[in-house]
């Protein structure tokens, strides 16, 4: 009797189960006719239904994370991974006005990776390597070494406090600084961080702090670069943010002599860093310029720059073979291919100078 009763609840429910199963199917058929039914009868200017734009957007974000991921990790050493990382820089930097005008293709027999480069006896004025010297290009921060033989030529007190305020904001290209607007240092240590750090803010209040105000500064830089000859050099502030401070590699050598006269110059531009007090906060500043911390060189006085329109820069007075050179590299297009260069030129002046180098790429 039980095993009967079993045997009839087994079979019904497998009735039931099968009858469920027709349900479903029948539901799962008709549901597509019904929709479809549904956006027919909609005018053709409403939006679509919320659901359906979600079914529609989430396999194609899915899709496209393998693709984008494999693009952002390409395989090291292999061709196709080189020039797909070449050509994502080349993509997200802007070329550099030396790069538009095609200097970049000037050889030269060190194969530098900058467009313009000089070496040059300060002693004698002679020039040992020259290549592109006389073209003129944006400077960036190299700049701030007419800056700071302004602000010395002024006279002013380096221990006059001075205040940054909004207008030292950089609007231009938008750079970061760790000098926060009301922030008090000297006039010593504003042109220290310049220098050195390569501080944007503290150089433009340097210059908005001059008798007769920023444009009174601004007259004073050109008014200079004319007495000293640089007929190929404009400025338009003292912080190098602009792409309209323009020079030369020979103008710009005449610049560093002459910022080398200044021992306050050649201290302030070599230090290797400096702790200053900004309210309650110790800010600490490094060099810009690795090179000062390498005990292979021996250097006098440097500045370095970077801004997209100038490419990576650097103008040193070094000792080298017993002469005291100036080196200017202008227009560099990695990172660190401007301190290889220097490396470079280093090398081929201790080991391999010649009597004639027979080149002149200027």
């Amino acid at each position: 009797m039980g095993q009967g009763v079993r045997s009839i609840w087994a079979g019904s429910g497998r009735i039931v189960s099968a009858a469920l199963v027709c349900i479903v199917l029948l539901i799962g058929v008709a549901a597509p006719d019904s929709c479809l039914a549904s956006s027919k009868s909609r005018p053709a200017a409403d939006p679509p239904a919320k659901p359906a734009k979600a079914a529609r957007a989430t396999p194609q974000r899915k899709a496209a994370k393998p693709v984008a991921k494999a693009a952002s990790k390409p395989r090291v050493g292999t061709p196709k991974a080189a020039s797909a990382r070449v050509h994502t820089v080349a993509l997200q930097t802007r070329p550099s006005f030396g790069h538009l005008a095609g200097l970049h293709s000037t050889p030269d027999p060190l194969d530098l990776h900058s467009s313009v480069a000089l070496v040059v006896d300060q002693d004698t004025n002679e020039v040992l390597f020259s290549k592109n010297s006389q073209a003129v290009l944006p400077i960036a921060s190299i700049t701030k070494l007419m800056t700071a033989i302004v602000v010395i030529e002024s006279g002013l007190p380096f221990d006059e406090p001075l205040t940054v305020s909004q207008a030292d904001v950089d609007t231009e290209k938008g750079s970061r600084s760790r000098l926060h607007v009301g922030a008090r240092l000297t006039r010593g240590q504003m042109l220290h961080l310049a220098l050195m750090a390569s501080e944007n803010r503290a150089a433009h209040a340097l210059g908005r702090h001059h008798p007769g105000g920023m444009v009174a500064f601004v007259e004073a830089m050109n008014a200079k670069a004319l007495q000293l000859g640089m007929a190929r050099t404009r400025y338009v502030e003292p912080t190098g943010l602009s792409s309209s401070n323009q020079s030369s590699a020979l103008d710009l050598s005449i610049l560093v002599k002459a910022a080398g006269s200044y021992s306050v110059i050649r201290e302030m531009s070599t230090d290797e860093g400096t702790s200053v007090a900004v309210g309650r906060r110790t800010l600490e500043f490094r060099n810009t310029n690795a090179l000062v911390r390498n005990p292979s060189w021996d250097i006098d006085l440097q500045k370095t720059g970077y801004i997209s329109e100038a490419g990576r820069c650097v103008v040193m007075q070094t000792q080298l073979a017993g002469r005291k050179l100036i080196m200017v590299l202008l227009d560099s297009a990695g990172k660190y291919s401007r301190f290889g260069d220097a490396e470079r030129l280093r090398r081929w002046v201790t080991t391999q100078l010649p009597v004639d180098l027979g080149y002149d790429g200027a």
